[in-house]
């Protein structure tokens, strides 16, 4: 008869094994390993995820700082447009102003000038008795009184006569045949005098040049 053992039998001596010391021991050390390798795993999971998550936020903070730096730029742009057009509405009002003061007795010249040239129209008749006399001798004061107070104001004579002709100073409405080569384009006459208020031509002179 075989020595096969029962089934009965088989259990018995297995469970018999599996309780001993050195069985029971090995489990629990095979537990503890599978417990720490789950643990270790889930911990490799966790950190995994947060440095995933660290990894989005700064990302994320990243371009915040990007979008901000650019928004900066452009502000900071626009502020030196502005301060740019302030500084050159400042200039321009300055220099406009400038020019105003310098010039804000033009329009009064100009429109004394006729009265000037009447005056002198005046003195330019013979007087024969002692009444045109005295009357020319007032035309010629008020004239000179005249003269001075735009004198005083920046406003000269343009000096015309037998000088070389400037287009700037002159406006030529007659030309002549020169005598010599040194009348050539001199002015020969001068048909109504031309002022100059400071650096301005407030009236050319009238003249008549050689050619």
């Amino acid at each position: 008869m075989s020595k096969e053992k029962f089934p009965s039998e088989k259990n018995l001596d297995e469970k018999e094994t599996a309780s001993t010391p050195e069985a029971a021991k090995k489990k629990v050390t095979e537990d503890k390993e599978a417990k720490k390798d789950k643990e270790a795993k889930k911990d490799k999971e966790a950190k995994k995820d947060k440095e995933a998550k660290k990894d989005n936020h700064d990302e994320k903070l990243a371009k915040e700082i990007a979008d901000l730096k650019d928004k900066n730029k452009e502000l900071e742009d626009k502020y030196l447009r502005s301060e740019a057009e302030i500084q050159n509405m400042q200039n321009r009002y300055s220099k406009e102003r400038a020019q105003l003061i310098k010039y804000e007795s033009q329009s009064l010249a100009k429109d004394i000038l006729p009265a000037v040239d009447n005056l002198e129209r005046a003195l330019s008749v013979e007087a024969d008795d002692d009444v045109s006399k005295q009357l020319k001798k007032g035309v010629k004061m008020t004239l000179d009184s005249l003269t001075k107070a735009l004198k005083d104001h920046g406003i000269v004579e343009i000096e015309a006569e037998d000088v070389k002709f400037d287009p700037t100073l002159h406006q030529a409405v007659q030309t002549v045949v020169a005598e010599n080569d040194d009348q050539k384009d001199h002015v020969v006459q001068v048909l109504q005098k031309g002022y100059q208020y400071k650096d301005r031509t407030l009236r050319p002179a009238m003249v008549v040049v050689a050619q």
